[in-house]
């Protein structure tokens, strides 16, 4: 069959998708091999493909690919994750758009539309990373509601429980108020914003005094219960023992006095609202003040907020500064930039708000973990995140897990009494009867009696058992998959999550396993457009990723994704890298046909060039592939794929196809010719992993294969020793090359036309490759010589001359004065930077590197006019 004439992405990539599944290669089975394990991320199930999943993705899927070459039994495990909130609010967005209202459905009711709608919409993401290449095992799909990872969480949380590091507590909490639920701290992020700074005036109790407060929310007055001065403050003596009246409720509060007060903020006087502020709280828990909440649970005022009940909180503002400024007790506003915390998945500003919520004590948990990455036994890459894990695990806090959630796992307590006490824990409803009985010592007790709490917990209480969920680990320790696959070997994830899911996976692998999780964490950059903002959908900077996969296809993506992405650091994403990844692409496909263009000969003898040239790609090739192989080994991805470019467009392409390439209508010799599809073999299995689609449609193209024979399943190349020599001896020889093809290309001499090539060999350079230069550069004869050649175009390669006579087509009288022109200016150009160097004031003040180059073009210029004189002398 006819080798098409240009590679065609689209047609090529679902034949060797389906043909790689049918084939089963992504599926692992417990074998007698080395596992290499990586389990993914688990995209949200609501999800579709970003710019960050396919940076992601890429990455995984390389290490898989390179893992299932090197022989490892290689098992990728895809998956998806529930994410509560999320997810709830797209079900709560569609049932209204039904005209449906969540709260007139029971929880079983709205849960079967959660899990209708997941069943639709769920797992696209899935699917269009197969596009992306992608080579999970995709039999071991997950989702963190499966029925066994929902027992594993459940039990988790029973055991954590019955150790004594989860408890329910009435805390402060961050409330979303948007999603009406909890979020852990690591969910709130904190932003800058400008907001103004409210002096309020207080007035004292029988007088007529005031005293003046500053705030940036004045809206929650109407919760305060004390004010507070420094007890040092001397201002303020008068005070002390008196009581102050909340304007517009008139509500009377104690002064109280407490060193936490800043004497030097604002008016050093503090307003004192415990159920909204977690400073307060704890003042007022020291002081024995009431706590007054005056919102509701989407942020409206409830009856305390008076005539403003039912508004939300941002209209008060507005309204009640209004108000005070009316009734005289605004005294004045300043502009002020605030830090305001936001809900990492809503977007809400955060309202700090007292609650009884579930909590796992971190501190216990915090430490094997910290010392597993401080001692080297967890990698993470690149190490400038080694700092704020420490920072952060140094300074955990209590994880609130519990969320007002429906959709999700539900918290496994079981309430049978009016007490605050009064529950149960166990993992089955039929257990906690049991355990409710032997607590009440009501053996009458039913399962009706008894009431489920109604919150579910925190999405990453799954996630962070993901990588022993996923192989049974918590229900069967001791199963044989679990004992096989974990730990796994690497994690390629995002830095924001490190602290949600990372750190929290790594204290679950040594709570419930008494070992790591994973070897390695790869953190990725953050992908942003060219000016450097964060790539999303209300910027509009993000390109729909499987439009550019249709546009320069999956391998083109890949290769352009890669292009830009240095370890750890920001991804700054240009389409035009798509493109020359697609060109890549392009470029292996034609080599591909020139080579199976040549006609082959058994007779014909193999060239003296041909032989150089496979003894100097091979060692070219081993010295690459050391490079690469230290490039994976520091997950420096990024290089490992520029190594491999530069190998295979520069050394392979360029360079080893042209000094191969039998003469026009000539046939090449069967020797070299099964010794260039042997490097083109070892080429395409380390272009695999980046490029997994072209590079199986060369291979299988090159000869009918079996499908045991398959590219994806292939050994990686081994590791030989090389010749460094040759290597260097090449890369003169090549710029010896360049310059012939220079003055060819200057002096309009046709390739066509042979030419002479004498050398002044003045380094003593090896002369292994005279028969590759003479070949290359359509050279008649080459011959060394002890002077310079009279009559003769010349270049230097370092200290060698070369002298290529003047043949008839060249005018020596315009060359000449081309020649001097050139001198003339490199001659002025020498003199300016003299005058510059022997000015004392600039060589003593100027940066050094300025100086060092300036030096520089001096060596540089002296060098050229030495060159352009000798020219001269050969044209007379």
């Amino acid at each position: 069959m006819a080798i098409a004439a240009q590679y065609n992405a689209k047609k090529v990539e679902d034949r060797w998708y389906d043909y790689w599944m049918k084939n089963n290669y992504f599926h692992s089975e417990v074998d007698e091999r080395e596992p290499y394990t990586i389990v993914i991320p688990p995209p949200n199930v609501t999800g579709v493909l970003h710019m960050g999943h396919m940076l992601n993705n890429t990455i995984q899927d390389v290490l898989v690919r390179r893992a299932r070459l090197k022989g490892f039994n290689a098992c990728w495990v895809p998956g998806t994750d529930h994410a509560s909130i999320a997810t709830e609010a797209k079900v709560v967005a569609k049932l209204k758009s039904e005209g449906i209202d969540k709260k007139d459905l029971t929880r079983d009711e709205f849960l079967q539309h959660a899990w209708d709608w997941t069943h639709k919409h769920g797992g696209i993401i899935l699917q269009q990373l197969k596009k992306l290449g992608a080579s999970c095992d995709w039999e071991r799909t997950k989702f963190t509601m499966d029925e066994n990872m929902s027992a594993s969480v459940i039990k988790v949380f029973v055991d954590l429980f019955e150790k004594g590091l989860i408890y329910r507590g009435y805390r402060m909490v961050n409330w979303d108020p948007q999603a009406k639920t909890t979020l852990s701290d690591e969910e709130v992020i904190y932003e800058e914003r400008n907001g103004k700074l409210y002096y309020l005036k207080y007035k004292i109790e029988g007088s007529d005094e005031y005293l003046t407060i500053a705030t940036t929310r004045p809206e929650t007055i109407l919760g305060d219960t004390a004010i507070c001065i420094n007890p040092n403050d001397e201002r303020f003596e008068h005070l002390k023992g008196k009581k102050a009246i909340v304007p517009i409720c008139n509500r009377t509060i104690p002064i109280i006095e407490d060193e936490y007060v800043d004497m030097e903020f604002g008016t050093g006087c503090l307003k004192v609202t415990p159920a909204h502020d977690e400073n307060d709280k704890n003042l007022g828990d020291k002081h024995n003040l009431d706590v007054i909440d005056i919102f509701n649970d989407d942020a409206t005022l409830n009856h305390y907020g008076l005539h403003y009940e039912g508004k939300d909180r941002f209209v008060v503002r507005a309204e009640i500064v209004e108000e005070l400024e009316i009734s005289g007790f605004l005294d004045k506003t300043e502009d002020h930039v605030n830090k305001i915390g936001t809900s990492e998945r809503t977007g809400a500003v955060i309202e700090p708000k007292l609650s009884d919520q579930w909590f796992l004590k971190m501190k216990e948990m915090a430490k094997p973990a910290l010392d597993a990455v401080l001692g080297d036994e967890i990698n993470l890459v690149p190490e400038k995140f080694l700092n704020t894990y420490r920072h952060w695990m140094e300074n955990v806090r209590d994880w609130n897990i519990s969320r007002q959630l429906w959709w999700g796992h539900q918290i496994p307590a079981y309430y049978y009494g009016d007490g605050k006490n009064d529950f149960v824990v166990a993992e089955t409803s039929e257990e906690a009867l049991e355990k409710a009985r032997k607590a009440t010592g009501n053996e009458n007790l039913q399962a009706t009696d008894l009431i489920q709490d109604k919150d579910a917990l925190d999405t990453w209480f799954s996630s962070w058992l993901w990588p022993m969920s996923v192989f049974n680990g918590i229900l069967e320790p001791e199963n044989k998959e679990i004992k096989y696959y974990y730990p796994t070997n690497d994690l390629v994830t995002a830095p924001e999550i490190l602290f949600f899911w990372v750190a929290r996976m790594i204290m679950a692998g040594y709570e419930y396993r008494g070992e790591r999780p994973f070897k390695n964490v790869y953190l990725t950059g953050i992908v942003r457009d060219k000016q450097r903002r964060k790539m999303s959908k209300s910027l509009g900077n993000s390109p729909d990723p499987l439009g550019l996969i249709d546009q320069y296809g999956a391998d083109g993506v890949r290769v352009g994704m890669l292009l830009s992405s240095p370890a750890g650091n920001d991804l700054m994403f240009d389409e035009d890298l798509c493109k020359q990844g697609s060109a890549f692409s392009n470029k292996i496909w034609n080599a591909f046909r020139l080579v199976k263009g040549w006609e082959v000969s058994e007779e014909a003898e193999q060239p003296e060039t041909a032989k150089l040239a496979i003894e100097w790609y091979n060692s070219k090739f081993q010295k690459t592939l050391r490079e690469i192989e230290d490039h994976y080994s520091k997950y420096r991805i990024s290089d490992a794929l520029m190594s491999t470019y530069k190998l295979v467009w520069d050394d392979y392409c360029s360079w080893f196809l042209e000094m191969v390439k039998p003469g026009y209508g000539e046939p090449i010799d069967s020797r070299t010719y099964k010794a260039v599809i042997q490097i083109l073999e070892e080429n395409l299995k380390i272009l695999h992993p980046f490029m997994p689609f072209v590079t199986e449609e060369i291979w299988q193209e090159i000869t009918p294969r079996k499908p045991e024979e398959a590219l994806i399943i292939a050994k990686w190349p081994e590791e030989k020793d090389f010749d460094e020599a040759i290597i260097k001896e090449f890369t003169h020889a090549a710029d010896v090359i360049a310059g012939v093809r220079k003055i060819r290309k200057d002096k309009n001499i046709s390739f066509k036309n042979e030419i002479e090539l004498s050398v002044l060999n003045n380094e003593d350079t090896a002369r292994t490759f005279d028969p590759v230069i003479s070949k290359m550069g359509n050279i008649s004869a080459l011959e060394y010589v002890n002077g310079s050649v009279d009559g003769a175009l010349s270049f230097r390669v370092r200290s060698n001359e070369y002298f290529i006579p003047i043949v008839g087509a060249i005018d020596v009288e315009a060359e000449k004065k081309k020649i001097e022109e050139e001198l003339n200016y490199t001659q002025g150009f020498l003199k300016s930077v003299e005058k510059k160097l022997s000015n004392e004031r600039f060589v003593n003040n100027a940066p050094e590197k300025v100086v060092a180059v300036e030096k520089a073009k001096k060596a540089d210029a002296e060098a050229k006019i030495e060159a352009l004189k000798a020219s001269l002398k050969n044209l007379n």
